[in-house]
């Protein structure tokens, strides 16, 4: 997603306040100067309002205050600097912060939670971050974030295309067009900078797989789509399961492709691996026999979220230690009349907008509340329901491998009881499974003890 045509120098300002009321005003002052249609005191009071029911800070010394409000654009986007630090409540302890991104929104927007997600994203990257705190002046200061908004991260420069590479994807398309192939795909992230794109000659839809912000159309003639997964692992291809997972459910991949993959070891800068995958074949136990993988009202964005959300708690957890839970996503009135709560829903009383796993500022939420014992029930268009509820669904003809404990039973069983999709982390091996009518699959690789 392009931001870049939301940012204006104008709008950019070094912070002289030490607390965020203070920012916000500043920031408030510089935007209704150049929208006098905008109220100053009833925007403040929003932004205020808001910081007090859930924070905005993402982190890395980032917060993100944003209010919808009726007015004649889409977006309005002030961004203030401190170099001093601004005392946030919301804020880690010792993590003063240092740059404030205040959105407002009219109340029409339909993409308000894409915009905060993209943004979100790219104000994670550390490297980024720090660039624009350091930036020396305010030109600085605008230039990489007009970079780093029109999806070019500032840390990024292009890979160089070695000759084993060029003959690695030269031979690729060969393999592709001798094997019946309907498109090739490109893991990006073998690459520590941006991937020089390839001047295609194929007819073939190419489809690059990266975690970085790269759009497709910052390659609008080298690739055809681009698939955002993030993997944790530095094994070959490791996203290659769930980048063809998140293809089928978007509709970029169909189940008779039969997709051509080039990949190699993450951030060793050359491919060393082609594998023809037979869409259908690797995932015909999945289907059994149907053809909607995806269930009929769960959004492609929400179940790509989800797997992000539980990939991130697998790797990291909480504190330092492992966190087992599962998630429940679709068919959300049948799976709730499977359900009983086992503590007081902590998601009772809020605005949809605020607890929908789009929302960027609901990842620390999802995390913290991953420790209660239970599961997550979410809608299929991600506004997340309940937590701790405890599954009801009775499934006697079931039998999971051995090791498989008591989460993955309820995820098999909800799973054939409703219309949904489950996926379970798993506490001891930190695996990702994902279970649909039943039967399960592996999304990442289980880890392995030091």
């Amino acid at each position: 997603m392009r931001l870049d045509r939301y940012i204006s120098r104008g709008r950019i300002l070094d912070l002289g306040s030490a607390d965020m009321e203070g920012a916000l005003v500043e920031l408030l002052n510089l935007t209704v100067e150049r929208f006098p249609d905008l109220h100053r005191d009833s925007l403040l009071k929003g932004l205020l309002r808001r910081e007090s029911t859930m924070t905005t800070y993402l982190g890395l010394g980032v917060a993100m205050p944003h209010v919808r409000v009726k007015m004649g654009r889409r977006y309005v986007l002030a961004v203030g600097r401190s170099h001093y630090g601004i005392r946030y409540d919301g804020a880690m302890e010792n993590e003063p912060v240092r740059l404030v991104f205040m959105l407002i929104a009219d109340e029409k927007a339909r993409d308000y939670l894409q915009v905060l997600a993209a943004l979100a994203r790219l104000l994670k990257e550390q490297d980024f971050v720090d660039s624009l705190v350091q930036a020396p002046d305010l030109e600085t200061l605008y230039d990489r974030l007009f970079i780093g908004f029109g999806g070019i991260a500032a840390k990024a420069v292009a890979a160089p295309q070695s000759r084993v590479n060029r003959v690695v994807l030269r031979e690729a398309e060969k393999i592709a067009r001798g094997s019946g192939c309907t498109g090739l795909m490109v893991f990006g992230d073998t690459f520590t900078g941006n991937f020089e794109s390839p001047a295609w000659k194929t007819s073939l839809k190419t489809i690059l797989v990266t975690r970085s912000l790269t759009d497709a159309e910052d390659h609008p003639a080298k690739f055809t789509e681009t698939i955002q997964v993030r993997s944790f692992s530095n094994q070959r291809m490791a996203q290659l399961r769930s980048a063809v997972l998140v293809g089928l459910t978007r509709g970029l991949i169909v189940f008779n492709d039969r997709i051509c993959c080039v990949g190699g070891m993450a951030g060793s800068n050359q491919f060393d691996t082609i594998v023809v995958v037979d869409v259908e074949k690797e995932f015909q136990t999945l289907l059994t026999g149907q053809a909607d993988l995806l269930p009929g009202d769960v959004k492609p964005e929400v179940l790509e979220r989800v797997i992000a959300v539980a990939t991130e708690l697998a790797v990291e957890g909480r504190e330092g230690r492992p966190v087992g839970c599962l998630f429940v996503v679709g068919d959300s009135e049948k799976v709730d009349k499977l359900t009983k709560p086992l503590v007081l829903n902590p998601f009772y009383g809020y605005k949809e907008e605020d607890r929908n796993i789009l929302n960027p500022f609901m990842d620390e939420t999802i995390k913290e509340f991953s420790s209660i014992d239970g599961a997550f029930v979410i809608r299929g268009d991600g506004v997340v329901e309940s937590a701790g509820s405890l599954i009801q669904a009775a499934d006697y003809n079931h039998n999971l491998p051995s090791g498989l404990g008591s989460r993955h039973a309820a995820a098999a069983a909800i799973s054939v009881a409703t219309d949904c999709i489950a996926l379970v982390v798993s506490s001891s091996s930190g695996q990702v499974t994902l279970f649909r009518r039943g039967v399960m699959m592996a999304l990442t690789e289980k880890r392995v003890s030091a």
